[in-house]
């Protein structure tokens, strides 16, 4: 199993969805090699949920990454999960069209650009 997917799916153990009980990690390996993990961690809101993609990148920046390689996703689900629209803009602007490694528990996998899950994003090329 790739290291990548081993570090999403524990991240995963750290995930605080006590409303959805839908846990996700997410792990991004940056230009020098090193991983950055997040979890999804809900709010009773719901608006102020964070998903795991946006905290692996958003701890990635706070911790001096700017470059980034690929990002991994893991969920307990039968069909692989890409991340949601809110974090494929993120992932747009801070990581470009980078691999998308999904994952899930019972061993399933698939890599995808960024760019065939995000056609024609909206980022600083446009302003």
């Amino acid at each position: 199993m790739d290291a990548l997917l081993d570090a999403a799916r524990a991240a995963r153990d750290n995930a605080h969805a006590p409303f959805s009980g839908f846990t996700v990690g997410a792990a991004l390996e940056d230009a020098a090699g090193r991983i950055h993990t997040g979890c999804n961690v809900e709010n009773a809101t719901y608006g102020l949920t964070l998903c795991a993609e946006r905290v692996a990148v958003f701890k990635a920046i706070s911790e001096g990454a700017r470059n980034f390689r690929r990002i991994a996703v893991v969920a307990d689900t039968e069909r692989l999960t890409p991340p949601c629209g809110a974090c494929r803009q993120i992932l747009w602007e801070f990581c470009g069209n980078v691999p998308v490694l999904l994952g899930n528990l019972q061993g399933s996998t698939e890599t995808l650009q960024l760019a065939d899950l995000f056609p024609r994003p909206f980022d600083a090329s446009l302003l």
